[in-house]
Order: C-alpha cells, then structure tokens, then sequence
C-alpha cells in the first residue's frame, strides 16, 4: 500500500532505490551524499535487496564499477557530492559515450578548496557538458520520484542516457519532511526489467565497449549523443505523465508558478525556488505581476520552452547557485542564450546567491523584484548576500 513518511531527502532517494532493487551500486561515501549509500547497504544486509554492492576505494572506483556494470547490462545506481563528483570527473563523459543508464543520486556540495560542506551547484554544473541528464529537486518528495521517473528515462531506447537526479545539500538532503511512498509493486511494475541493447556479457553477439576512434568516426559519434539528449526532450512528457498516472504526481521539464501573466519573473532551481515562490504570493497580494519559473531539467537545457515564458516578461533576474569565473554563471547563460535565439529581448539580470551554503531569505527575492520593477539592472552579476 502506498504511504506516507517523514523523511529526508536522502533516505527518500535511498528508499526509491531499493525499491528500484538494482542489479549493481557501488559508491564510496562523501558527506552530504553519505546517508545515501550508507541507508542503502543496510537494505543490502538486512536482504532486503538482492543488489550486488560493490564498495570501493575512491570515488573514480565507483563510477567505474557503475559504468563497466551497466554495460555489461545491468541496471546500475549511486550517489556522491562535490570533490567526490570532481574525481568521477574522467569517467562521466566515458559512462555517456557508452549510453550507459545510470541513475546517480547527485546531492550538491560546494567544490573546495577552500573546504566547505554546504550547499551549492558548483559540482554538478562542472559536469554540465559530460553528456548527462540533469534534474534539479526542489524537496524530499521531488528527490524520491525523480530516482524512480529516471530509471525509465535513462533507459528507454531513443535515450540510454545517465541522469543525475539533484538536491540540495542538507538543505533538502538532511532535511526530515513528509514524503508520500509507492507500494513496492507499483515501483517494480513502473521501472520493469532492464532490456539492455548490446550487453557486454552477450558471448553470443559479442561487442567492443572502450574501442579507439580516430577522427574519421569521433565527430559522428559524439553527434549520436546530441541526437539523445534531442530526445529527451521530445519523450521526457511521456515518461512523465506515465509516472503520473501511478502517483499522481506530474514533474514538468519547468515548474511555471504563476509566470502566465508575470511581468517580472525570477528564474530559479532546487531549494530556493520555495522562497521565491513565498515571494510572489506576496507580491502578488500587493498587486505587483510577480512569477517564479524553476527550472527542474538543466540538461537537455529546454530553450525554446524557457523563451516562451519569459518572452514577455518587462524584467527577468536568473539566480544561479554557482560561479563560472571569468565569464557568466551557467544558468544566466542558458537563459540569455535562450532568449537571444528566440529574439526576444527581454532585461535579464544574472545574480549568483547560496556559495558554501550562505542562506537565502525572503528579503533577497523581495529585493530582487524591487530591482526589476525599477529597471535597475546592470550588466556585470549580482552577489546576493555577500559581504562588502
């Protein structure tokens, strides 16, 4: 039967995981990931998976294991955060090339030096060209259904392409809040059994995984893979709604609140968009056209869908949770991007907030919208919250 826990979001990845039961995880613990894997061993010993948990010596390891046990077939999952994500960094591109359908349950972590726990995207967004699907949680509940939403994704056959489902470091990941569950059967019956095309293991239609390419065939190749993430976006809906129809729950590509008639919209993702979102209702009350959109899907970067919102906004400010020293923050970017190919020339200001975890309150996104309302923008980046 379904229900209904308090939870966090760690344990609720870990949760969808075995109920997921996969063939093979391996991973090698960083904090704030830890309670990923260490919850998931105790569903190993306690037999309540029949997955092959293969623990390892570094992170690199792990990622490996993960990359040679999917193309030997098998349905793989992991986790891991921040300088952990960094050593995969070599791997990751090879586990996209090979069109392996890993679920990776990415718990975001600033990247040091200087050492720092805490929360921001700096470790995925390093990995934002590597070929994976990104998917961007906003709490607990999001973290859960979108470990079992990916497997479907990672694996269907137009796509075979591995998915980092993203949350919050502590903010979410630690974070105990009520998550409603599946029952096991309908997990199971949702994600099937994995069909794999081209196993490494087949003896009998053998195949070459790690083969040289030469520049005759390299370029076509990493063509193909622009071709996957294209379809993504034509089949993310599908899969989605068919997730939906066990649940209940329908997790677009954007989360558009309240953007249909918003004259100033800030752009968004993962934990914070729940501040802004307060924000708006706020505004709103004030008679001020205030909108949230999040972005929840970062990879394949949904531009057209991302123009069309904010296209006739008067103001857009992008809230990005990450650097890009010596040039514009990743999401600004791919929404500057979006808009200019779509002609829609709109006053975007990009603001960069949350490095190492630094708190985001209400009264940054109410002075956000201040801002916007009075034409206030400037071409160089905002630093919300920092310390002059």
């Amino acid at each position: 039967m379904p229900r209904r826990e308090i939870i966090s979001g760690n344990w609720a990845f870990a949760e969808a995981m075995r109920q997921i039961n996969p063939d093979v995880v391996a991973a090698y613990p960083i904090t704030p990931s830890t309670d990923i894997p260490m919850k998931f061993a105790e569903f190993v010993a306690n037999g309540k998976v029949d997955t092959n948990f293969v623990t390892v010596e570094s992170e690199h390891s792990a990622i490996t294991a993960c990359v040679t046990a999917a193309a030997a077939g098998a349905r793989v999952m992991t986790a891991s955060s921040a300088n952990g994500v960094a050593l995969m960094h070599e791997i990751f591109p090879i586990a996209a090339f090979f069109r392996n359908p890993i679920v990776f349950g990415l718990v975001n972590r600033s990247l040091g030096a200087p050492i720092n726990i805490h929360c921001d995207h700096s470790d995925s967004m390093g990995e934002r060209d590597a070929g994976w699907v990104h998917l961007y949680c906003e709490d607990a509940q999001e973290a859960y259904d979108s470990a079992i939403l990916a497997v479907r994704l990672a694996e269907h056959k137009d796509i075979l392409s591995p998915v980092f489902v993203c949350q919050d470091g502590f903010i979410t990941s630690h974070s105990f809040e009520a998550v409603s569950m599946l029952d096991d059967e309908t997990v199971k019956s949702f994600v099937g059994e994995r069909d794999a095309d081209l196993p490494l293991l087949d003896v009998d239609n053998p195949v070459t995984y790690g083969s040289f390419a030469m520049s005759e065939y390299y370029f076509e190749i990493k063509r193909q893979q622009v071709e996957a993430h294209r379809n993504v976006l034509k089949h993310y809906d599908s899969v989605a709604r068919d997730y939906e129809s066990v649940s209940g729950r329908f997790y677009p590509k954007l989360d558009k609140y309240r953007t249909d008639d918003a004259d100033f919209i800030v752009v968004v993702m993962s934990s914070a968009s729940g501040v802004v979102k307060d924000v708006v209702d706020e505004l709103r009350e004030k008679g001020v056209k205030a909108g949230c959109l999040r972005i929840r899907m970062f990879r394949p970067f949904p531009a057209a869908d991302v123009a069309e919102v904010l296209g006739k906004a008067k103001a857009v400010a992008v809230l990005d949770r990450a650097l890009s020293i010596g040039g514009t923050a990743p999401l600004s970017a791919e929404v500057k991007s979006a808009l200019y190919d779509a002609g829609a020339h709109v006053p975007l200001q990009s603001c960069v907030y949350g490095l190492g975890g630094r708190d985001f309150f209400p009264q940054h996104a109410m002075e956000i919208f201040a801002d916007l309302q009075k034409g206030n923008i400037r071409a160089e980046e905002r630093y919300i919250g920092l310390l002059e």
